[in-house]
């Protein structure tokens, strides 16, 4: 059996989850080399993901960055400027302002717009006097319904929506040629750097408004201590602004759309699953959960050991990349029964798609409430929901996506 899960080669067709299987039988941890000569230990229970995911000291998300890849020295630094790629204390002095935005509470009360937002999505997919309509559902439908609430949410300009999230869809595409079609283009993380320092520059010193670009704008950071020991706070600077923006606005843009792609091709490919799901909206819920599970938006994310150490038995040594493999530890035999089958009544699900620890996903609140309503508003808009060629899947290990999902819908 072919063993590479590094290559992105090996993601195209489906999810490696055999091969994740087989090294998972051989040890928790297992190496995996890289073309470069290199490579990482390739971490695949779930019990081993959550020890190094909550030991930030050992395992840092800044000394190397989140990507399997070396980065050069201005990528580093501008990643090591997103929350994702922080360690503590500052990872929690960046995270704090925007924490009471995205709390339940709050996030709840923005179930009507999101609502509002699906239905008019749907509304606008049908010609005037049409029955039915035939889509790509991944641009089509589910990138729209991310863009406009992260539109609203940091305070952009309507007519920038859909260019800001063409710019995040590069951003997490860079592996597949059909993406990322030119190599001397600038990448899309500088692209979006730029764009929120332009915009930082632009809402400086006028009136407050009710967004996350305000918070992030007005609220002081404590970046470590003065000589008395009080808190050194200052505020974010154009260009960190401009790195922290790039986070927010990938994040979620890009992965909600592959939570809602990958979610509805799940259902289609477990009709019976489909099925009782319209019927009963209750299940909706634990739907959303096992969409996360088992089609986790993202593969992976990378840590750099800081000092010698072991995980579940495997020696570590300093400076080693350690990949958190999501895929595999939600697929982990030991934590979930029939890991393989794709069940929405499953009644225990601690899946990792949100990650654990300190990182745990700032808009995991949102994510839900956006795959409920918007499944909710999809199945009353639609009475019939049909696959209609083959599902084409993003070449990357990074992230878990489809790129195309042709369906006939009728109202």
């Amino acid at each position: 059996m072919e063993r590479d899960i590094y290559s992105p080669d090996s993601y195209v067709d489906a999810c490696p989850h055999e091969v994740f299987d087989a090294l998972r039988a051989e040890g928790p941890v297992v190496w995996q080399d890289t073309p470069d000569g290199g490579g990482y230990h390739a971490v695949l229970t779930h019990e081993a993901v959550i020890e190094a995911s909550r030991d930030a000291a050992i395992y840092s998300a800044s000394a190397g960055g989140v990507v399997i890849e070396d980065l050069d020295e201005q990528s580093l630094q501008a990643m090591r400027g997103m929350l994702l790629a922080m360690d503590p204390p500052r990872h929690g002095a960046h995270r704090k302002p925007l924490s009471p935005s995205f709390k339940a509470r709050v996030i709840g009360e923005m179930e009507g717009r999101i609502r509002d937002i699906c239905t008019t999505i749907f509304d606008d997919l049908l010609p005037a006097g049409e029955q039915t309509v035939e889509v790509d559902f991944v641009h089509d439908v589910t990138s729209k319904l991310p863009s406009q609430v992260m539109g609203e949410l940091m305070g952009l300009p309507e007519g920038d929506w859909m260019a800001i999230h063409k710019m995040a869809e590069r951003n997490t595409s860079s592996q597949d040629p059909e993406i990322a079609t030119d190599p001397d283009a600038p990448s899309a993380s500088f692209e979006m750097i730029g764009y929120g320092m332009k915009l930082a520059e632009s809402r400086r010193g006028k009136q407050p408004t009710e967004d996350l670009t305000t918070i992030l704008l007005e609220s002081p950071i404590a970046d470590g201590t003065n000589a008395d020991g009080s808190p050194n706070e200052k505020y974010l600077s154009d260009l960190e602004f401009g790195m922290f923006f790039v986070q927010l606005v990938t994040a979620g843009n890009d992965t909600t759309k592959t939570m809602l792609s990958s979610g509805l091709h799940a259902l289609l490919t477990h009709p019976e699953q489909l099925v009782a799901v319209r019927a009963d909206s209750s299940l909706l819920p634990s739907a959303v959960e096992e969409i996360l599970r088992w089609a986790n938006p993202l593969h992976y994310f990378r840590r750099t050991a800081t000092a010698d150490t072991e995980l579940a038995g495997q020696a570590i040594s300093a400076g080693d990349k350690v990949v958190l493999l999501y895929s595999a530890a939600n697929r982990d035999p030991a934590v979930f029964d029939a890991p393989h089958d794709f069940d929405i009544t499953r009644s225990t699900n601690p899946h990792l798609s949100f990650g654990i620890g300190g990182h745990f996903c700032l808009g995991a609140h949102l994510a839900r409430l956006e795959g409920r309503v918007f499944f909710e508003e999809l199945f009353k808009r639609f009475s019939d929901i049909e696959l209609i060629g083959k599902p084409v899947r993003l070449r990357s290990n990074l992230n878990n996506a489809l790129k195309r999902l042709p369906v006939r819908l009728t109202a």
